[in-house]
């Protein structure tokens, strides 16, 4: 459960009108990010849209050619300016992992200590750690002789370690199979919540994204164009394109006046108002179906994915539009059948261009 300072508490990290080139091509266009003390974000995003670049100009990787970056009330990075990442107090989660080979869980933690402080508290502070990661007893493992999980929770124990104003964790479950991922998404959730860390996931995966944090920054073309809880994020976009990246979506031609729209599925009630011609977002799971007579050739099933926990139909209209809609795994409808179609609660309109 979120806590309600992680909305209005102190801000742990700021980027503002971020900006980096190569070649003349901009990764990152006006990066505008804020995240507070003790958030979890996930920076959300397509291959190519800026985020791993946008990862590094936090870490200080890489230098900002305009824009300022600050962690934990300090300015980091600014034209001129570029606080070297060892001085940053950043933790780093890599996809890799990147631990040591050589060394055992113990000493891949002490790595993260090397620039700390306080040198001599140090084997409390890694007792601490890892026994907040739940890896008391491995200390002298080394990591061929690890799970993959168990790997993943050293790396954020050594991350934890000099108790950063920040954690970074670039697509930090991508080298896991799917039922470990589920699992280890948890734990590492939980791992963070009760650590108090401030964190920023780097991810291209929706399903993590959206189950994992407070917050989800959505990032095209080099920019963030909306940053929300999962909830709104999925529920009002802010923009068409935002629609489109984030989950299934179905969208139809309409006619606003104020919140009525009036379109082919008949008059529904938008979230906000607008007039004019827009385009309707229609999310599968706002859509209902039922048998129609065998005579109505109207709108007839025309595909199914069937996952287990739920499915998608494909239904063509009778004017030939294909909708998705997302049903429970009981609901059972043949190829061809003909069936009634129903939009349920309220929808988000765009303005056309």
């Amino acid at each position: 459960m979120k806590n309600d300072y992680t909305q209005d508490g102190p801000i742990g990290m700021s980027l503002q009108g971020v900006t980096k080139y190569f070649n003349e091509v901009g990764a990152a266009n006006g990066v505008d990010l804020t995240v507070r003390q003790g958030q979890l974000v996930a920076l959300l995003g397509p291959s190519g849209c800026g985020k791993t670049t946008t990862l590094r100009l936090i870490a200080g990787f890489e230098s900002v050619d305009s824009g300022i970056i600050e962690i934990g009330g300090q300015r980091v990075a600014a034209p001129g300016l570029h606080v070297p990442p060892e001085k940053r107090r950043v933790g780093m989660v890599f996809q890799e992992y990147a631990l040591f080979p050589h060394l055992n869980v113990l000493d891949n933690v002490r790595f993260g200590l090397r620039n700390a402080p306080a040198r001599g508290q140090e084997s409390a502070r890694i007792a601490d750690v890892l026994d907040l990661v739940g890896l008391i007893g491995l200390e002298k493992r080394m990591p061929h002789e690890l799970s993959g999980g168990q790997q993943q929770r050293v790396a954020l124990a050594r991350a934890l370690a000099p108790d950063p104003a920040l954690i970074l964790l670039d697509e930090p479950f991508s080298n896991l199979d799917a039922g470990l991922r589920v699992r280890v998404r948890a734990e590492v959730q939980a791992i963070l919540r009760q650590a108090g860390a401030t964190a920023v996931f780097v991810t291209h995966d929706q399903e993590e994204a959206l189950s994992l944090v407070d917050q989800v920054a959505v990032m095209l073309s080099g920019k963030v164009q909306q940053m929300a809880t999962p909830q709104e994020l999925y529920w009002q976009p802010a923009n068409r394109e935002v629609a489109e990246f984030i989950g299934d979506a179905n969208f139809v031609p309409g006619n606003a006046y104020g919140r009525h729209i009036e379109c082919e599925f008949g008059t529904l009630e938008a979230q906000f108002s607008t007039h004019g011609p827009v385009d309707v977002l229609i999310r599968p799971e706002s859509i209902a179906i039922s048998p129609a007579p065998p005579s109505d050739a109207a709108n007839r099933v025309r595909s199914q994915l069937f996952f287990g926990h739920d499915q998608l139909v494909t239904v063509e209209m009778a004017n030939g539009r294909m909708v998705n809609v997302r049903l429970g795994p009981t609901y059972q409808f043949a190829i061809g059948q003909p069936v009634a179609v129903q939009v349920r609660g309220l929808v988000m309109a765009y303005e056309k261009n």
